[in-house]
């Protein structure tokens, strides 16, 4: 991560904001309750039960900022991997934890747990803290993903002592059998290396032997460590018998990222001054309501190097601390403003999970000339774009009011896949990172 890019940000200073009077703690006409129904689970990063809010999957390296390294160890798993959520308006309760290992495309490969885990694959949450003097009462869950056996995806599934299913989280693990090294590919079309960010890539496999690998290995890439647009090559463009190599060259745009913007971003940590991008703090309101600074497209607009933290967000509460347990709950207003409807406009961000729902869909003021959304947010600062749906069926395009920049920084990692010959499940036998214009 561009943890140096994200320091500079956090470092800006707040407005003053005079403190208004304490108001009761109490809920007015807000509830949170989750559904009953039991729904099959699903093999990606979802929630399925409203009362689940801020829930962060990392790599633990210590430290405040570990929570923006992604879900991805080595087999040898150094570092753990950590589940953090909340629960909204509930006591504690038993929560059982569970890992299903996933082939290449996030269908179970089918393997029995024993084959994967030297644990029995029923784990109790038992790391459980309430929260302290916030209007919006939550219970905090840490949990340490357990150690596996063998490389691949998992989905780490969380769910009440009973089988309610509450949520699930992707998660790789992957052991270095190959090496895969990046490089910068060439601009495609004339606009290309204005607008796009083209990333080509190696995998050697001198001292691993790959049969047909033509069909067998698959490479995915992602961007900012995202799942929603991640893009999967089925095949390498060529394979190098003689050089023991696979070449990743990539010929047609649409096999590149987009570079966007670097992201917009507040900073809502503090509720007694307005931070970064707030314009409005009401604190007579239970939960408290924050009003975002209007905004306007940036599409057509010069680059601009703003520091920011991948579309992902820290939490934090600036004036008791602690803010696993001591950072509140507050309404976010975001307001666009458009001149005209164009469509189905999104927010979009680690904090809606770059999910296409009714929560994350923004509605158009037509007094205003303007596209407005709330979110319930825990304190703290975050990363997001807005993005608009051309159609029913059709991806977001957050480039339509963000625009796109050769220039922007962005993170990169490639995957690489690999099925044994009479193996059941697909390995993970190469992982690479690379930061694209770090700053």
């Amino acid at each position: 991560m561009r943890l140096s890019k994200l320091s500079n940000v956090l470092a800006l200073a707040s407005i003053c904001l005079g403190l208004a009077a304490c108001v009761p703690l109490e809920q007015q006409g807000y509830a949170t309750t989750g559904s009953t129904a039991q729904q099959p689970i699903r093999y990606e990063d979802f929630v399925y039960d409203a009362s689940i809010r801020s829930v962060q999957c990392y790599r633990g390296t210590g430290g405040p900022e570990a929570v923006l390294e992604p879900a991805v160890v080595s087999l040898g798993q150094e570092q753990p991997i950590l589940l953090e959520f909340d629960r909204l308006n509930a006591g504690p309760q038993r929560l059982v934890a569970k890992l299903v290992h996933c082939n290449a495309d996030w269908t179970p490969s089918g393997l029995n747990d024993a084959q994967f885990l030297n644990d029995f694959n029923e784990f109790f949450i038992t790391d459980v803290q309430n929260s302290i003097n916030t209007r919006v009462p939550y219970v905090h869950y840490r949990f340490r993903v357990p150690r596996v056996k063998l490389s691949g995806n998992y989905v780490l599934q969380v769910s009440e002592e009973g089988g309610n299913l509450l949520l699930t989280r992707r998660i790789l693990v992957y052991q270095n059998l190959v090496a895969v090294t990046a490089k910068l590919g060439a601009p495609t079309g004339p606009e290309g290396r204005a607008a796009r960010q083209p990333v080509e890539f190696n995998v050697f496999y001198k001292d691993y032997a790959l049969v047909n690998p033509s069909q067998d290995v698959k490479a995915v890439m992602r961007q900012n460590h995202r799942w929603d647009n991640a893009k999967v090559y089925p095949r390498p463009a060529f394979v190098r018998d003689d050089q023991r190599r696979l070449e990743y060259v990539f010929f047609e745009a649409k096999d590149h990222f987009l570079g966007l913007s670097e992201f917009r971003s507040f900073d809502s940590r503090s509720i007694r001054f307005k931070g970064l991008g707030i314009e409005q703090i009401n604190l007579e309101a239970s939960p408290v309501h924050i009003k975002l600074q209007p905004e306007r497209s940036r599409a057509g607009l010069a680059y601009s190097q703003d520091p920011d933290a991948d579309g992902k967000m820290l939490y934090g509460n600036r004036e008791y601390g602690n803010s696993v347990v001591n950072a509140d709950y507050t309404w976010v207003d975001f307001e666009l403003k458009t001149g005209e409807e164009q469509g189905e406009v999104y927010l979009q961000g680690g904090m809606t999970e770059w999910q296409l729902n009714d929560e994350t869909r923004m509605r158009y003021d037509h007094e205003q000339q303007a596209y407005k959304g709330r979110l319930l947010l825990k304190q703290g600062y975050y990363n997001y774009y807005y993005a608009l749906r051309p159609a029913k069926g059709q991806a977001p395009d957050a480039s339509y009011f963000e625009g796109s920049h050769f220039a922007t920084g962005n993170t990169y990692d490639i995957l690489i896949y690999y099925r044994p010959p009479g193996s059941r499940a697909d390995l993970l036998i190469g992982y690479e990172e690379i930061l694209f214009n770090n700053k």
